[in-house]
């Protein structure tokens, strides 16, 4: 797991609160002090729930779920794409779509309309039979599709958790999750309530390097996630592999028991075959003397 110190926490200002006229009393356990009239968030609450997010979000990948990220803050857009596309997570750093998670069929219908614009358009025999101003319409609605949904293209199902960089800016996005009962970790700064989410960073999340540290510790711990379940398959893999030479092995030793075992009875009955041959001519020797000492006696009587 990423190991993140306190003076990275404070070099990215991951300490510094909003004005404290602006703050939500429920993040009070989080806050360390008041300073010029802007609170200071304990960074030894924001080191223990970073900790706690990431073995989460890495549990989760490592089941073979999805994580889909959500921030469509300006600061936040850049860092969040980029880190999700590196992990080949969903994201959203546009427009959040109501009824994304809760009504998902529909979002399903516009993603199955941009892969036909996009197969469309690809298609230079396709592409050439249609009209100008059609094609032109067209480019349009595929380009406005990409950017709404372009995230969440090669999404198939529900992701199992959100990770979320503003949880007042992304209320519609959390309460969806919350509705589908769909866990949420969140960057949590002093004008949020923290207790929206499953598990809360408490975070300036309004920093660009604030943003960027803590996503990238989230990404990190997805990535470990990815490569433990790639060592697990390919220990399954190899764990089947050995069963099955093992089933082979044991099959073999059966027939080969098998084997010895009629070939020993066939000796068994040779043997037996020869004793008896050999048995034979002497129960004839010892007939006959009999029969010939009984012959003279029968000769007087006649």
């Amino acid at each position: 797991m990423a190991q993140i110190q306190y003076k990275d926490l404070l070099d990215a200002g991951v300490h510094f609160g909003h004005l404290t006229r602006k703050w939500d009393p429920r993040m009070a356990p989080y806050i360390f002090m008041e300073k010029n009239g802007i609170h200071i968030i304990d960074l030894n609450h924001s080191l223990e729930n970073l900790a706690a997010a990431q073995a989460f979000v890495k549990s989760v990948v490592r089941s073979g779920r999805k994580i889909m990220f959500v921030a469509t803050k300006k600061q936040a857009q850049e860092i969040v794409s980029e880190e999700a596309k590196r992990l080949k997570m969903p994201f959203v750093t546009e427009r959040w779509l109501g009824g994304m998670l809760t009504n998902f069929s529909t979002i399903k219908k516009s993603l199955k309309k941009m892969t036909n614009i996009d197969k469309m358009l690809s298609d230079e025999t396709t592409a050439s039979n249609i009209a100008k101003r059609e094609k032109l319409m067209l480019g349009r609605e595929q380009a406005k599709l990409e950017k709404l949904l372009g995230g969440v293209a090669d999404l198939s199902r529900l992701p199992a958790a959100l990770f979320v960089v503003d949880i007042k800016r992304e209320h519609l996005a959390i309460a969806e999750a919350k509705r589908l009962g769909i866990p949420v970790v969140a960057m949590c700064d002093t004008n949020s309530n923290p207790e929206i989410v499953d598990f809360a960073i408490p975070s300036n999340d309004d920093a660009y390097k604030s943003i960027s540290l803590i996503t990238l510790a989230i990404g990190k711990a997805i990535e470990e996630g990815i490569l433990e379940r790639k060592t697990d398959k390919e220990s399954a893999a190899l764990q089947e592999e050995e069963d099955a030479k093992r089933a082979v092995d044991t099959a073999r030793e059966v027939v080969s028991r098998g084997d010895d075992e009629a070939a020993e009875g066939k000796r068994k009955r040779v043997k037996t075959a020869e004793v008896a041959e050999e048995a034979a001519p002497v129960v004839e020797a010892e007939a006959t003397p009999e029969v010939e000492a009984a012959a003279p006696s029968e000769e007087p009587e006649a």
